[in-house]
């Protein structure tokens, strides 16, 4: 499934609506004047320039968010202007996260706001008077984004779940339908054509030979339609902000989301995670599960990280920017994308994009097809996602950044879509169970990776009682039992190729973890990139499908495409788990108990299990004036006494020394 943005034909505005009359300005725009046409009515995205920053914490406009919009921003050009437009109200972006609100000012996301206003004025007027001001320095549109294909889920029915139950599989789990999934185990013998031995991500050799399955401590932020927190093989894969409570309303742990205790609800703004809206259609829930739905249970699918059974797996961060017939917004997507960050994440997983500049015009609206074109227009976008990949993780944790992994498009385009196509980010083209490109995936310039996405249209020859089935030609996981009944259904295209690199991502950063090995994000995914495996030669000759079409049964017409086009232009490879868990073997940098920092009367802990082995350790501290250390639960526990710095050392299988740093907390003068 693809995501873009759809366009929304703004209301005339009635004459005489004397608020909501401004003079053009004679000067350049600090926006888009053209993007105004799918623009959200009645709200703006305006980044203020830096010398007015101290204004606006004075005003304290800096401890506003989605909970306390203010009315006035303090700066006396901007509430003029705006004053001439009903309904004035202002919030940060980016509510303040006092964890992380350092990084965010080092990238400048404390001077973006959220302007809102009468849906009645003409927003690119607004926008117009708003970027003459010296005091703004940049004015985006709030642009909707919505589905580019309405195609549905294939359920899995329960009769059909009951027969694919009763086969029995050789694999390493003992999860039924991992039979079906060609996708992770493909033996080449599903159908007895077009099927490939071994045309699948590799995993089964990491998980019985490399003994790796996933780890808890690697959190994977979906960024889609909600993921079913309730399904019995995704519930115990989701993670669980221990800080929060359930279902409160209250923002507990002070992060600036009420309630968000499995992720959160971006487009309702609540801390409830939905998969019930009635346009729903199940896409979050199995992308989720191709990544992490629980392995070894005796239900259901096998996933790439979800543990063996005896122990948990990577974990799922719901962060829902779809819900139904209520699309989210580039809004909600950017203040998803720094949650993800903020909380833990490593990997951003978002099965969506725009859509290729390079599309056929007759059948799609093509948007970018430039690094140049996309950034000069989503600067808030790349703002986000730069805070990501520079954010995310730890310096001293298995990666230091994060990696944006998204699907590279479903429009058959030779270029693939952003914002995956930008080079910093890694974007995905869709194969079959035989290597070969599926029938829509986008390739060429921009696509880095490939991966099984599965390709309904190329099993259009497999029958049962003149019935199509070509969905066994698709990608097997989790859905939401208002979707399927069972619980489980088939889905297609680069949104399903796209979990299955970001699932190979999570299980490798779980293999470093296991190896206690540090990576940069860049150096990580130069590695997911050189282990890929070469499909090349797999570009020849002609590929014939039938276009499917409900109610036809098959009937349409038989198609094709040459494949060599496609040489070259399946990025790197497929994806390849064993390969790349053999390449951390002997890559990174060891990882050594980090330095601490710590207030004054407050504590800190950490866990050296991380960094070596042994459960049994020790800690001891130089200066016991400035902190004093315990071990407590295999945690070392850290006081800070009074500021200063003192070394102190932790021993277990080896002896690491450290550096305790006690610091006064914020006085409250500043943006703390």
């Amino acid at each position: 499934m693809k995501f873009i943005n759809k366009i929304l034909i703004l209301s005339a505005i009635v004459a005489g609506v004397a608020s909501c009359a401004v003079e053009a300005p004679q000067e350049e725009v600090k926006h888009r004047p053209d993007a105004a046409i799918d623009a959200v009515p009645g709200q703006l995205l305006v980044r203020f320039d830096p010398h007015v920053a101290e204004i606006l914490d004075k005003a304290g406009l800096t401890k506003s968010g989605p909970a306390a919009p203010m009315t006035r921003s303090g700066i006396l050009s901007v509430d003029e202007v705006l004053d001439l437009v009903d309904g004035y109200s202002i919030e940060r972006v980016f509510p303040a996260d006092p964890r992380s609100e350092s990084k965010a000012r080092e990238e400048g996301l404390h001077l973006w706001y959220v302007v809102r206003f009468n849906e009645d004025c003409p927003v690119a007027q607004v926008a117009e008077n708003l970027s003459r001001l010296g005091e703004v320095s940049k004015v985006e549109f709030n642009r909707t984004l919505k589905r580019a294909s309405e195609s549905k889920a294939v359920p899995l029915t329960a009769e059909k779940l009951r027969q694919l139950t009763a086969k029995t599989s050789s694999s390493a789990f003992n999860d039924p339908l991992l039979a079906d999934q060609w996708h992770l185990v493909n033996n080449g013998d599903l159908r007895p054509t077009k099927f490939v031995k071994d045309a699948d991500v590799q995993v089964e050799k990491a998980w019985t030979e490399l003994g790796c399955y996933g780890d808890p401590s690697i959190i994977v932020a979906v960024l889609d339609e909600g993921v079913d927190v309730t399904h019995p093989d995704l519930k115990a894969s989701m993670w669980v902000n221990e800080d929060e409570i359930w279902r409160s309303t209250e923002d507990n742990d002070g992060n600036g989301y009420a309630g968000d205790y499995h992720g959160y609800n971006f487009v309702q703004k609540t801390g409830v995670i939905s998969t019930d809206s009635k346009y729903d259609s199940g896409h979050g829930s199995h992308v989720a599960g191709v990544i992490a739905a629980t392995n070894n249970n005796g239900i259901g699918i096998s996933s790439i990280a979800g543990g063996d059974g005896s122990a948990p797996g990577v974990k799922i961060m719901s962060c829902q920017i779809f819900s139904g017939m209520y699309a989210g917004t580039v809004l909600e997507e950017v203040r998803a994308i720094k949650y993800a960050a903020d909380n833990g994440a490593v990997i951003l997983q978002c099965s969506w994009g725009y859509i290729s500049g390079a599309a056929n015009p007759y059948d799609w609206t093509p948007q970018y097809s430039t690094d140049e074109e996309w950034e000069s227009y989503n600067v808030l976008e790349r703002k986000a996602l730069d805070y990501f990949i520079h954010h995310a993780g730890s310096p001293d944790g298995v990666i230091d950044g994060g990696l944006a992994i998204f699907a590279g498009g479903n429009e058959a385009a030779p270029a693939a879509s952003y914002p995956g196509a930008y080079p910093d980010f890694v974007a995905v083209a869709a194969t079959a169970g035989d290597f070969t490109p599926a029938v829509y995936s986008n390739y060429g310039p921009g696509t880095t990776i490939s991966a099984p996405g599965g390709d309904q249209d190329y099993y259009w020859e497999y029958a049962d009682d003149d019935h199509w089935v070509g969905e066994i030609g698709c990608i097997l996981s989790t859905l939401p039992l208002n979707v399927s009944e069972s619980g489980y259904g088939y889905m297609e295209g680069t949104s399903m190729a796209c979990p299955h690199v970001s699932g190979v991502a999570a299980l490798g950063l779980s293999y470093a973890a296991k190896l206690r090995r540090h990576f940069t994000a860049e150096e990580f995914k130069a590695l997911l990139y050189e282990t890929a495996t070469p499909i090349d030669r797999y570009m020849t000759g002609i590929k014939q499908y039938k276009k499917y079409v409900a109610d036809l049964e098959g009937s349409s017409p038989m198609m094709s495409f040459d494949m060599a086009a496609f040489k070259g232009g399946m990025g790197h490879g497929q994806v390849n788990a064993y390969a790349l868990l053999k390449a951390i073997e002997g890559s990174g940098v060891e990882m050594t108990f980090p330095n601490l920092y710590v207030a004054a009367g407050g504590q800190v802990t950490a866990d050296p299990s991380m960094y070596m082995d042994g459960t049994s350790f020790s800690v001891t501290v130089a200066d016991q004036s400035v902190a004093t250390a315990s071990v407590e639960g295999g945690k070392i526990i850290v006081k800070g006494l009074k500021t200063g710095q003192t070394e102190a050392t932790v021993t277990g299988s080896r002896t690491d020394r450290f550096v305790i740093t006690v610091r006064e907390t914020a006085n409250g003068n500043g943006w703390l």
